[in-house]
């Protein structure tokens, strides 16, 4: 009898730590070039493994690959946290020496505890219900957002950060997890969505409704319209604006955002410029009825807000961020507060959508019952 798919995905990705501990260890391998093919050789067992486990008969999704090699990564970034925080050691030095030095920052050690701990248990959980027949639709959404988003900020951050200079052939085992996550999310967004079918009549009432008698919505919508300032200003403040009180807050507030590794300055860009204009049509899907797309996109953006922000706070608090630009202790309580708010108004929204979701659906057949099930 085989085990269940995921105890088989949750072993393989066990191996990790002990593929670092060999390089760390074996003189011949730790080198650039031998570092960067030891990875990628081990990533390719993984996934032919993988593929053995499940069985030549079965039909398997092919985004299972994704989630379950992906895994296997979650647990080397796990290893890399506890050991740049004192837990454990003996398995990362001499990969981050001579593979990715910027693996020893305070964002990426923050990065990985993310990736170590949330995106393994949605990997672990996804795969569970993909072999037990369940929807993952959603899970898949929040991780690719989450992923996307790390990326987009990691590798133009080691690119024009002060790692820039120093960058080594094991850098670029980032390339396949950098496009993988876009593909994986046009393929589950492009799937059908699973919604329970709800009357016509409740449709129409809610829809009829006014943001105005709407509190919820409309507190959100004051939510976001305050979100999108906040990611407007520090995306000014990163771009050097002159105005006093750019320098007031990015001296007395933030200093985090002029530390040199690059990751805080790409990720204010990535707000001003792709959360932005995902924050005006959120507003935008609370105003006008019938926009369903909200029930994808806000899970998708929730994921990436969720983990920039986590990286964020926790690198401008991290010991291994030099003091000169860790936030002072006197402003802790506005700082972190504005930072939380920020990454609490998707998830909100996430809720709301998805607690009632007549709103944002079309109109359906009278005589429907909110107990059927239907595919949109």
């Amino acid at each position: 009898m085989r085990p269940p798919v995921e105890f088989s995905v949750f072993l393989l990705s066990l191996l990790a730590p002990a593929v670092l501990y060999s390089i760390n260890n074996v003189p011949a391998l730790q080198e650039p070039l031998p570092i960067l093919g030891v990875a990628m050789v081990f990533l390719g067992s993984v996934l032919l493994l993988l593929s053995l486990s499940v069985g030549s008969k079965m039909k398997v999704d092919p985004l299972f690959y994704v989630f379950a090699g992906f895994s296997f990564s979650s647990t080397a970034a796990l290893t890399n946290a506890l050991e740049q925080d004192g837990f454990i050691s003996g398995f990362m030095s001499f990969y981050v020496k001579m593979g990715e030095p910027h693996l020893s920052t305070a964002y990426a050690v923050m990065m990985s505890y993310w990736e170590g701990v949330v995106h393994f248990v949605l990997f672990l959980t996804i795969v569970h219900r993909m072999f037990r027949g369940k929807s993952y639709r959603s899970l898949g959404l929040l991780w690719a957002g989450s992923s996307i988003a790390q990326q987009m900020v990691l590798v133009p951050g080691v690119v024009i950060g002060k790692y820039g200079s120093n960058i080594r052939p094991a850098f670029w085992r980032n390339i396949p997890f950098f496009l993988v996550p876009f593909w994986a999310a046009s393929q589950l967004f492009s799937r059908p969505r699973g919604m329970p079918v709800i009357t016509a009549d409740k449709i129409a009432a809610e829809q009829n409704k006014s943001l105005l008698s709407r509190p919820v919505d409309l507190l959100l919508s004051l939510l976001l319209l305050g979100a999108m300032a906040f990611s407007v200003f520090r995306g000014f403040v990163v771009l050097d604006c002159p105005l006093d009180m750019s320098f007031t807050y990015i001296y007395q507030y933030e200093p985090y955002l002029k530390d040199p590794v690059g990751f805080p300055r790409v990720m204010m860009l990535m707000y001003l410029f792709y959360a932005l204009p995902l924050l005006v049509f959120f507003i935008y899907g609370l105003k006008t009825p019938g926009c369903s797309w909200m029930l994808d996109w806000t899970v998708f953006f929730a994921g990436a807000m969720t983990q920039t922000q986590w990286c964020h706070m926790g690198a401008s608090l991290h010991s291994r961020t030099p003091f000169t630009y860790r936030v002072p202790a006197d402003k802790w309580l506005p700082v972190i507060t504005l930072n939380v708010l920020l990454a609490a108004a998707p998830a909100l929204l996430v809720l709301r959508c998805h607690a009632n979701p007549a709103y944002f659906m079309k109109p359906v057949p009278v005589g429907q019952t909110n107990d059927e099930k239907k595919k949109n």
